[in-house]
């Protein structure tokens, strides 16, 4: 075998060659000769859950891809409802395809109306967000019943659904955390200006977000769309793996989410999207004004013209990261260090 590792047993002088295939052994052939004797690594830092080629991230060369495309071509020539579709179908939508995904989003934005009232309106007036959103998520499958099938097409509908609500539960539960009133979907929006719409609509009969400001936004929906077997992701596996229904296990995955050693770096975004929102906040390609230094490797970097932006990457980049390039508009750097497509460990 070219390719292959040789594993022995010093008590007892047996091996065994196993071959390396995508960069990752069999534990079949571990436990053959080694029955009984357990491969410890509770942080899963080299262990691989699953074979996939939906995302290939490497933070050490500081790129990312998914199904094969660099992030910063699908952050320039994309919006987030085709990255979606290119996640979950394997290949970019045709225009007749991404006109019926469209409509099929579109048209799933609202929630009945006693999620909103029974369980929304419910929690005291200083529920954190994230609780808020993990529970209405989960209570999405009471409304639902017929998501415990798991039929392909029953999962697509799901998936549908999912998509499409997030927002809307997103967006009611920051509202109700600063005392507001709950804003419907706008279908006459698109995704990203939807929601806005939602989070930030008082007393105007339509609100009309800043289209930079709508775009920016919809990129980072793009950076952030998928990042492989990570916490979240191994949760919704975890759980979707006993044929609980997708709601539920969603709400895992956002459970997950909610941990300061996962998703709690979000928080310092709040600040930079106040910032953003104030005068002259918005540089002319969509970017908050001031130059962005790469150095440390925190949940945020600092400029050095005094103001801040929030890292919108990744916290296991290493190297200037590829989705804070595609979010500044540098491509060329980031695809120099692009390397070879990987087969696995994705989700």
């Amino acid at each position: 075998m070219a390719d292959s590792i040789t594993i022995t047993d010093n008590r007892t002088g047996e091996s065994l060659e196993v071959p390396i295939l995508d960069g990752g052994i069999d534990a079949k052939a571990w436990s053959k000769l080694l029955p009984g004797i357990w491969f410890h690594d509770p942080g899963f830092g080299s262990t691989s859950g699953a074979a996939s080629s939906i995302t290939e991230l490497d933070g050490e060369a500081g790129f990312l891809r998914y199904r094969g495309y660099p992030i910063e071509q699908l952050a320039e020539s994309s919006s987030y409802l085709e990255v979606a579709y290119l996640l979950i179908h394997g290949e970019l939508p045709t225009p007749e395809q991404f006109e019926n995904w469209r409509y099929e989003i579109t048209h799933h934005t609202f929630i009945h109306e006693n999620v909103r009232k029974r369980f929304m309106e419910g929690f005291h007036h200083d529920a954190h967000p994230m609780g808020m959103l993990v529970s209405t998520i989960a209570a999405l499958s009471t409304f639902y019943p017929e998501a415990r099938e798991l039929t392909p097409d029953v999962m697509m509908k799901q998936v549908v659904r999912l998509i499409a609500k997030m927002p809307t539960l997103a967006a009611g539960a920051f509202r109700h955390s600063v005392g507001m009133p709950f804003v419907y979907p706008d279908n006459s929006l698109d995704f990203a200006a939807n929601f806005l719409s939602m989070m930030w609509k008082t007393a105007e009969p339509r609100y009309d977000a800043n289209p930079v400001l709508a775009r920016a936004l919809d990129v980072l929906f793009i950076l952030h769309a998928d990042h492989e077997q990570n916490c979240s992701t191994t949760a919704m596996r975890t759980v979707g793996s006993a044929h609980a229904d997708p709601y539920v296990a969603t709400a895992a995955a956002t459970a997950a989410l909610y941990g300061p050693r996962h998703g709690g770096d979000r928080r310092h975004h709040r600040g930079g999207r106040r910032r953003i929102e104030q005068p002259g906040g918005i540089g002319e390609r969509g970017q908050p004004r001031g130059r962005r230094r790469h150095s440390g490797d925190g949940p945020s970097r600092r400029q050095e013209s005094g103001d801040r932006r929030d890292r919108a990457g990744h916290l296991r980049y290493r190297r200037p990261d590829q989705p804070a390039c595609a979010q500044r508009g540098d491509r060329g750097g980031a695809r120099r260090r692009a390397g070879p497509w990987l087969r696995g460990g994705g989700r």
